[in-house]
């Protein structure tokens, strides 16, 4: 535990989804081309658009690994084990992973004021089914309803559960978003990606979805990218697919895969700022959550060297306009000295990636990481900033 005169706010919780997320309100009908169950060797799994997924080894969460139990191996592997040594650990899940009562007396001991909420699957399937936009919008509407259902999205104004959204078909994105207005959300979550739409690939800040973002740029609400399967290609270097592993070619090997997510939240935001959404809709607010954040100091120079290139392109400084209207979790093994350096510590939120295997053990472990800021900052990072986020800012 801290010694923070203050309860924190985790900007990067997640549950584990029900058995019937997927399902229960998917019409039987649309749910092969969506998401199904089988039993394979005596284990459970999710069938997504008519494949089995191994995204996870046990899609049931029924045993799972401990919250943390990857921590050392991220903090530099000290004990010299193997990554799946870590992993050997089970136990029945928790309630806390699907209660949202359990999950508020958790906060309570844990010393947090709220936290916002994720998916764990839910972030990796859209893109299995990416080519097929119907079967998309009708797995993540009742998805939606779903999280409703269980988790509300604003519970006791402590647990802010995001609902899924994504561009590949606007006119649907704009009525979900709406819907997720009118059901109390503060934060909507996508993935870091160039969404399939019926015209090809298109980056969510083409001028295409400007109805959209016009929708976010009025109703003040905040954006999350957060990292899950973006689609990345290893480009023959590593076996594709999202995995909950760290094989390479089958064995426990490194490979190029381990650099997807930051590559693709890299790629994501910085066009976000080549697209000039941010001229277009200067209140839009955007968060990218457990990305990482190394990429930071290539990215800004890249935007300098574009705006010397390009003079006159960009209406502001392209390297300001990012740092007003974007926000950054680190990865908790990041120096979040270089992030504050860059960003300045009032667009750095906290987030502990609980009860993932590769986040922190207990949210506020995190707090040696940032003991060296003043208390001005340490606010800012481990509450503030995250409180603001969560408030809608109406144009």
């Amino acid at each position: 535990m801290s010694d923070f005169p203050f309860a924190a706010f985790d900007a990067d919780n997640h549950y584990y989804e029900a058995l019937d997320a997927f399902t229960r309100y998917v019409e039987p009908k649309m749910q092969p081309r969506c998401v199904e169950w089988c039993e394979v060797n005596g284990r459970k799994y999710h069938v997504v658009g008519g494949r089995v997924s191994h995204a996870v080894v046990n899609p049931t969460f029924d045993p799972v690994a401990k919250a943390g139990a990857m921590h050392d191996y991220f903090r530099g592997n000290p004990n010299k084990l193997q990554p799946y040594e870590f992993l050997r650990e089970r136990e029945p899940i928790p309630a806390e992973y699907r209660d949202r009562d359990a999950r508020i007396a958790k906060l309570d001991e844990f010393g947090l004021e709220a936290v916002w909420l994720f998916p764990t699957l839910g972030i990796l399937y859209e893109e299995l089914i990416k080519h097929d936009i119907e079967a998309v919008t009708t797995l993540f509407t009742g998805f939606n309803r779903w999280l409703d259902d269980d988790w509300g999205l604003a519970y006791q104004g402590r647990i802010f559960a995001a609902p899924y959204l994504t561009l590949a078909d606007l006119d649907w994105a704009i009525r979900e978003l709406d819907w997720a207005l009118d059901h109390g959300a503060r934060q909507i979550v996508m993935r870091p990606a160039a969404p399939h739409t019926a015209s090809g690939q298109v980056p969510v800040s083409d001028p295409r979805n400007d109805p959209f973002w016009a929708r976010v740029n009025e109703a003040g609400i905040t954006v999350v990218a957060h990292a899950g399967d973006s689609g990345y290609s290893s480009n023959g270097y590593a076996v594709d697919g999202f995995a909950a592993g760290f094989s390479g070619g089958g064995r426990w090997a490194p490979s190029v895969k381990a650099f997807h997510i930051e590559r693709a939240a890299y790629d994501f935001l910085i066009t976000l700022v080549f697209d000039k959404l941010f001229e277009r809709f200067p209140n839009v607010r955007v968060a990218s959550v457990e990305n990482g954040a190394e990429f930071l100091g290539d990215l800004f120079h890249k935007l300098r060297s574009t705006e010397h290139k390009m003079p006159g392109y960009f209406a502001d400084d392209p390297g300001e306009s990012f740092r007003r209207n974007v926000w950054i979790n680190p990865f908790w093994e990041d120096d979040v000295n270089v992030v504050v350096e860059h960003m300045g510590a009032e667009r750095v939120i906290f987030g502990s990636d609980w009860p993932h295997i590769e986040g922190m053990p207990r949210p506020l472990d995190y707090a040696v990481e940032v003991k060296q800021f003043d208390d001005a900052s340490r606010l800012r990072i481990m509450r503030d900033n995250a409180r603001e986020l969560t408030t809608r800012m109406p144009a």
